[in-house]
């Protein structure tokens, strides 16, 4: 172990595993026929299928998957199992955010102090939120702009057990051209398809754009559409060719038009989309991730704790009221929706956190509670193109969490999240329930 240690101090993943052996929680291990069995006694598991409650159920997990699920009566438990009961919960699949930027800067002045932060107190801050985001009930997330590939580092240490945190998709650094809104700044056709090809090197599962304006520019507008065709549909191109999904910031109705066109796979905020945009991103079956919550009311503690510069308030007032209506067409029109923030995962907002205010606000816009947790599980795997998270069910990735009360009837049960299993890993238990050998 020593040794060990010793090889990784040459990297920033040295730092990791201070990080992990301080941590007193369990690290992920691989699946094998001697895996240790975790049953799950008591709770109701909640079918993010069809909304139906299976009451005094249990959940039998083997190593980091689900082997099994079945009323109490009917599903013997193995000898030598541990026994965690989960009574008078209801337990869902471990919430998904879609839209997450760990190491996050914004203007004002919680962002002017990271100005000299350099990559590794950078990836140890990320690596905080990442495990922050965990315990609060997010077991996967999909990052969609980080600096100088301090997510790929984060995402290695993640999934070798050197940082316990979410599951990690990620599209690297935002793509842009010069004076976009981002990063990575690429210009031409072949200069964004190799800036797209340099992210994929290094381990990106999504490509980010940027096709429009932002909020938090103090240049630019939002309901610009700066990209040529030919830029845009390279880039689109260089994604799929390489079976990776691209994604891109856009609040511009032009910039989604064209967008379309050349077959985006979906859409960030959206804040000032148009009819037409939203019902070809039905025909398409185009991603919308809103992050509704970054317009709205909630967030207003968040800017006045960061510092926010007027000019930026401004433009958060200025976008926030075409941001709702184009969230509650999309929501009666049927267009895909995966839940995503833009804030962290576990920041407060209107007394929760940011990712169940989220859930929340597609309620009020006109989801069902059952769709609002749809669209923070299976659908937000659907659209990550993966069938091993986001349900409850034999064979999947134990990602589970538990609430007090039915969130189907009321989204507002996720504000109640006391208990976190992640593959396997009960990562959070508020109440220690009794956990015995069987």
């Amino acid at each position: 172990m020593i040794e060990r240690i010793g090889l990784l101090a040459k990297s920033t993943l040295a730092l990791f595993g201070v990080l992990a052996t301080l941590s007193a929680y369990p690290v992920h291990s691989q699946e094998t026929e001697k895996s240790p069995i975790t049953a799950l006694v008591g709770g109701a598991v909640v079918n993010i299928d069809t909304g139906k409650v299976d009451r005094n159920a249990v959940v039998l997990v083997r190593g980091d998957r689900i082997e099994a699920i079945g009323s109490a009566g009917n599903t013997p438990i193995p000898q030598g199992a541990k026994i965690a009961h989960m009574d008078g919960k209801y337990l869902i699949p471990g919430l998904m955010n879609m839209h997450v930027h760990l190491g996050l800067k914004l203007p004002g002045a919680a962002g002017a102090a990271l100005v000299d932060e350099t990559d590794p107190e950078e990836t140890l801050r990320m690596a905080a939120n990442a495990h922050r985001s965990l315990m609060s009930g997010v077991t996967t997330l999909r990052l969609v702009g980080e600096d100088h590939g301090n997510d790929f580092a984060l995402k290695k240490a993640i999934e070798s057990g050197e940082i316990i945190g979410p599951r990690i998709e990620t599209a690297g650094e935002v793509i842009v051209p010069t004076g976009g809104h981002g990063s990575l700044e690429a210009d031409g056709p072949y200069g964004l398809a190799k800036a797209a090809r340099e992210q994929i090197k290094q381990g990106a599962t999504w490509i980010k754009i940027a096709i429009s304006g932002g909020i938090s520019d103090s240049h630019g507008a939002i309901s610009a559409a700066p990209m040529t065709d030919e830029e845009m549909s390279t880039i689109i191109e260089v994604a799929h060719r390489n079976n990776v999904k691209i994604t891109a910031h856009n609040g511009s109705s032009v910039a989604a038009q064209q967008a379309l066109k050349f077959g985006i796979d979906g859409f960030e905020h959206g804040y000032h989309l148009n009819d037409d945009v939203l019902t070809k991103m039905k025909k398409q079956g185009t991603w919308l991730v809103p992050t509704i919550v970054v317009t709205q009311p909630g967030a207003r503690e968040f800017y006045k704790k960061i510092g926010s510069p007027d000019w930026y308030l401004k433009r958060v007032a200025e976008t926030g009221e075409d941001h709702w209506k184009t969230l509650k067409h999309a929501i009666s029109l049927g267009v895909n929706i995966a839940l995503g923030t833009d804030q962290f995962p576990f920041e407060p907002n209107s007394g929760t956190t940011a990712t169940i205010r989220e859930a929340e606000l597609y309620v009020k816009a006109g989801m069902t509670p059952l769709q609002a947790l749809q669209a923070a599980t299976i659908n937000a795997a659907k659209m990550l193109g993966r069938d091993d998270i986001g349900r409850i069910a034999p064979g999947k990735y134990a990602d589970i969490v538990a609430v007090d009360s039915d969130p189907t009837a009321d989204i507002s049960a996720l504000r109640s999240i006391d208990f976190v299993m992640k593959g396997g890993d009960i990562v959070r238990d508020d109440f220690e329930p009794a956990i015995i050998s069987h």
